[in-house]
């Protein structure tokens, strides 16, 4: 697929109100500046997390506190990935997409403490390896799992 047919078809599933325009937005500005891939990757991934996670029972509603008062945690990573591929087991052309997209998430240590900017709880995108290669193969497969969505 070509980078304009991959974001039509994000676009074809992404929520109307939540990431259409935000989509179209990303769109446009690396239309105009190819060299935004390195501000426009974390939104990306934070869009493929959100996409993932609208196929799973956490999607949509607050997770309260259970009855002992605890926080339920929301899956993030590979965690949400497990949930997922536990929820759509049944799917398994979408299972299959599932487990190729682990290769976004990769675990954090202690020693990548402070070393990226992008260090989250749940893994990291270190920003010294993107390029503008990799922005448009994460759009594809994003691309690719789109029509799964649950939005």
């Amino acid at each position: 697929m070509k980078l304009e047919e991959d974001f039509k078809e994000i676009l074809n599933y992404a929520h109307m109100w939540n990431w259409a325009t935000d989509i179209s937005l990303m769109q446009e500005i690396y239309n105009q500046f190819a060299d935004s891939y390195s501000i426009l990757t974390p939104f990306a991934y934070c869009y493929l997390e959100e996409l993932i996670r609208s196929t799973t029972s956490q999607y949509g509603r607050e997770l309260l506190p259970d009855k002992d008062g605890n926080p339920i945690r929301r899956e993030v990573g590979y965690g949400l990935l497990k949930l997922a591929i536990k929820e759509n087991k049944e799917n398994t052309e979408y299972v299959k997409l599932l487990n190729e997209m682990k290769k976004y998430f990769k675990d954090s240590t202690p020693d990548d403490s402070g070393n990226n900017r992008n260090s989250v709880a749940h893994g990291y995108m270190h920003s010294r390896f993107w390029t503008k290669e990799s922005f448009e193969e994460l759009i594809h497969d994003i691309a690719r799992v789109s029509k799964h969505s649950g939005f």
